[in-house]
């Protein structure tokens, strides 16, 4: 039975408050990181930008690579919708034991390409056994599968990029979920990967622990919010949170007028709505993960914001909470041009135009540079 009303207003201010959104947190990279759920990193500044501008204390992309490649507190590895995340260590246990639990549906390989179960099981133990205590590029890394299961791992099937790549490569996530492979230091100019040396966690427990920490961070959801987040079908999201309701690991209230759910006992909220103006780079956690997506996005934010739907591809200004801007960045030496492009009102006032120079003063901090700010149309199209 449904007994708490969550606002979008409260439940906004909630999520800012507890990522670094409302006021910068006194925290590390490795505690946001976990706190996000993970920070995309397909392109490695953006991440930086993501967990140093949450944090206090003058934080800068030199204190997020110390704790992923001295540290090791953070991990470069495949996280949620098989994209490139930085996790924070300690929680990949879950991570993979969640990941590696999801339903993978039917392969996107012509069928002369595609893997069988027996042989995804005996590439990821290769894999596995290849990169334990060492750091391989690619090349190096398919000449070690090769060794160990045979020639048709090699075989270069796949379409990538105008090239052709290896069998084994379309179960690089697999791996990565599975536990056995994460990216290690770049070695020059070329990527390297090593084995993070985790045990997932039991299956069922990892999801219900995902799927706290999912709602403690971006909650109230509903299980159609965490298909679209993980990228899984929601005929399986429905059926457990189902489970989780049973086992009253999570509770149902009323978001907005709907069904939602959050963690269970975790029902309060603030009364204040959230305020300020934040600068987030391109698939920033936030700007995925929130929903209803069209309260984050509202009116013409939608249509300038979003690229054909899709969150992330725009960096965004958050004015008070939601979108009311783009931007876009162009570093040359340590000078970095930052063009903001208002939405609607945008940060109009004289109190938002003086927080947006602070933004973008801490932008330039973060990168270990000098940011300059200009008001204007950004012409740069959206990130691929």
């Amino acid at each position: 039975m449904t007994t708490h009303s969550v606002t979008w207003t409260g439940a906004n201010a909630r999520r800012m408050l507890r990522q670094g959104l409302a006021e910068p947190a006194k925290s590390s990279p490795t505690a946001m990181a976990a706190a996000m759920l993970g920070a995309h990193a397909q392109v490695l500044s953006a991440a930086e930008l993501s967990l140093a501008l949450r944090l206090d204390g003058g934080a800068t992309r030199a204190d997020v690579r110390e704790a992923l490649w001295t540290e090791r507190s953070l991990v470069k590895t495949y996280g949620p919708r098989g994209t490139v995340h930085l996790l924070a260590t300690a929680d990949l246990p879950m991570w993979t034991g969640a990941l590696s639990a999801i339903p993978s549906g039917a392969s996107p390989m012509p069928a002369d390409v595609r893997m069988t179960a027996e042989q995804t099981d005996e590439v990821v133990a290769a894999i596995g056994d290849a990169l334990a205590g060492a750091e391989l590029t690619i090349d190096e890394l398919t000449d070690a599968i090769v060794a160990r299961t045979g020639p048709w791992a090699g075989d270069r099937v796949m379409d990538a990029f105008q090239d052709k790549w290896p069998r084994w490569r379309q179960m690089t996530h697999t791996a990565a979920h599975r536990g056995v492979l994460a990216f290690g230091p770049n070695r020059g100019r070329k990527v390297t990967y090593t084995s993070p040396g985790v045990t997932p966690m039991e299956s069922a427990a990892a999801l219900s622990e995902l799927v706290r920490r999912y709602l403690h961070a971006y909650g109230p959801a509903t299980p159609q919010h965490f298909a679209k987040w993980l990228a899984t079908p929601k005929s399986w999201a429905d059926e457990l949170f189902t489970t989780l309701a049973g086992e009253g690991t999570i509770e149902e209230v009323a978001f907005e007028g709907s069904p939602a759910w959050v963690a269970a006992g975790d029902t309060a909220f603030p009364d204040a709505p959230p305020r300020g103006v934040r600068l987030l780079p391109y698939f920033d956690a936030y700007t995925i993960a929130s929903q209803p997506r069209e309260l984050l996005f509202p009116g013409a934010a939608y249509e300038r914001a979003l690229a054909g739907g899709q969150a992330g591809n725009y960096p965004v200004v958050l004015v008070d909470g939601t979108v009311a801007g783009v931007w876009h960045q162009r570093r040359s030496g340590r000078r970095i041009a930052v063009t903001v492009e208002p939405i609607g009102a945008g940060p109009a006032s004289a109190a938002a135009r003086g927080e947006l120079t602070q933004q973008v003063r801490r932008v330039g901090e973060v990168l270990e540079g000098r940011a300059e700010l200009t008001v204007g149309r950004v012409t740069v199209g959206p990130h691929a």
